[in-house]
């Protein structure tokens, strides 16, 4: 059984304002700069959620720079 299988704590996923995706440990305050989405669940699911949504890498200032 691998270190992330046997993760039954409980994450948040959470974006700062570059629109950039993270996991964080729901027990804990948040960091300044960032937000929750209102997805939570177990490492795995939340880590699921953040492929499928994170679909631009690039931070939002950069994306805004080249639309421009």
């Amino acid at each position: 059984m691998t270190t992330e299988e046997q993760d039954t704590g409980l994450y948040l996923v959470v974006i700062n304002d570059e629109e950039q995706y993270s996991l964080w440990a729901a027990e804990r305050p948040l960091p300044g700069g960032w937000h929750a989405t209102g997805q939570q669940g177990n490492r795995t699911q939340c880590l699921a959620y953040i492929k499928e949504t994170w679909t631009d890498m690039r931070p939002l200032s950069l994306r805004q720079r080249l639309q421009a």
